[in-house]
């Protein structure tokens, strides 16, 4: 199933234009996201792929459920991760929402530093589609897209400034963004970590649907 594999369907499907590429393996530059993808059934010639982008692009984060490593190949950090699918009644504009663009960037990252939702860097919001809530100029929540494959596309970035949060903004944020992906006859989906217990509920409560139990690995080149 694409789902969990997502970055490797993302590289190899829509995303294929941002690829780094050596032999099967795939990674995202640096400057837009962590991710390395591999096919799903691993062999010692896409491990010699992947050792090649790592120690062209350092350490990069894997996202599929888990396996092993061979020699040559350093895992630095693994955590659990858990994927959503949206519910079909999720969708639903928000007139608040406003399109982010790349002179946004600044007052993104920025929000990003203080909310940790996940890797959001410098060129991500190439991605995708990100929208944002401002008032009185500041950018209080923003959510976007990232992984996009063949009939899915992933909610991502999802935060909100601790002022701000109880309002409901994160809620009115991943709705509108599923509307923004329903458009496109595709199906929202995301990740969270697998003890982010605050993030859980509120998925829950929208009536997202448990789709897959992964591992996020961070590997290296020895």
């Amino acid at each position: 199933m694409i789902l969990q594999n997502p970055v490797y369907g993302a590289l190899t499907g829509p995303h294929a234009s941002f690829a780094e590429v050596s032999g099967n393996a795939r990674r995202y530059p640096a400057a837009v996201a962590p991710f390395l993808g591999l096919p799903d059934v691993l062999t010692d010639a896409d491990w010699m792929d992947a050792t090649e982008l790592l120690r062209a692009g350092g350490s990069a984060a894997m996202m599929r459920p888990e396996f092993e490593v061979p020699d040559g190949i350093k895992i630095d950090r693994v955590f659990d991760l858990v994927q959503f699918t949206a519910p079909d009644d999720l969708p639903a504009a928000d007139p608040e929402a406003v399109l982010l663009g790349v002179d946004d960037v600044p007052d993104m990252l920025a929000l990003v530093a203080l909310t940790d939702p996940g890797p959001f860097r410098s060129r991500t919001i190439e991605l995708g589609t990100y929208l944002g809530i401002r008032r009185g100029g500041e950018l209080i929540a923003m959510a976007g897209t990232r992984f996009s494959l063949p009939g899915y596309v992933e909610i991502s970035a999802v935060c909100t400034h601790p002022s701000a949060r109880g309002e409901g903004l994160a809620t009115r944020l991943i709705r509108a963004v599923a509307a923004e992906i329903t458009a496109t006859g595709r199906h929202p989906f995301l990740h969270t970590g697998g003890t982010n217990a605050s993030a859980i509920r509120l998925y829950n409560s929208l009536g997202f649907t448990l789709s897959n139990e992964m591992k996020v690995t961070i590997v290296s080149a020895v």
